[in-house]
């Protein structure tokens, strides 16, 4: 993580003079800031990208990622034959995430899980709202942990929509499996790239010109 906080500064110092562009040196400091934790650094699997990826990573995303990083022998993907429930990664991470401030779903009872208004009707009342793995109220941020059905199940689209009308979201942090492995019949154990796939599609989203995403977006691959 300081490697990347170095990079950021490289880039800020490269692109604030000269002729309306950044410099050779801060287009490289810029692309590895970005793509570090994508292409891998050897050994490691926590892997995160940031966007719109005109701006640097938001200063909470360093203790999320260390959050993600202290749990990784036990809910790493790579290293697991199969991966764990998208509330079984939740439970074991929620005390971390408590601890920085988030608000976590603790149970599927009514009670136990955390909702995010959409609309307000008479009095003030909320008439919708859509439920949520964990929010930070000072960083205004959500939280999204899926597991096999992410990609597969088509999860993410309903978390990157549903964020997008949540009062109150300013970032959402999406955290998918890195390879999700399931067993077919004629192929065997096939793999299931998720964060890649996702990433695919958070680049698809922020990088196009006809659409303007309301969220700055966190994806962690783990």
């Amino acid at each position: 993580m300081s490697r990347l906080r170095d990079l950021t500064r490289a880039a800020g110092l490269c692109t604030e003079h000269g002729s309306g562009f950044p410099s050779e040196i801060g287009q490289a400091a810029q692309s590895a800031v970005y793509t570090s934790s994508m292409h891998g650094q050897a050994g490691e699997s926590i892997r995160f990208s940031t966007f719109p990826q005109t701006a640097p990573p938001p200063d909470f995303v360093e203790p999320v990622i260390s959050a993600f990083e202290e749990h990784s022998s036990e809910i790493s993907t790579d290293k697991r034959e199969k991966g764990l429930k998208s509330n079984e990664v939740l439970t074991i991470l929620r005390p971390d995430l408590q601890a920085l401030g988030f608000d976590v779903e603790t149970g599927k009872r009514k009670t136990e899980k955390i909702q995010r208004p959409v609309f307000f009707g008479e009095n003030g009342v909320p008439t919708l709202r859509y439920e949520i793995d964990a929010y930070h109220q000072g960083w205004r941020c959500g939280m999204e942990v899926e597991a096999g059905r992410g990609w597969k199940g088509n999860a993410i689209y309903r978390d990157l929509v549903q964020a997008a009308v949540m009062v109150n979201v300013h970032y959402l942090i999406l955290a998918v499996s890195n390879s999700y492995k399931y067993r077919t019949r004629d192929a065997g154990v096939v793999v299931s790239r998720d964060y890649e796939n996702t990433l695919g599609v958070a680049q698809a989203l922020y990088g196009h010109t006809r659409l303007t995403m309301p969220y700055g977006l966190v994806l962690i691959g783990y």
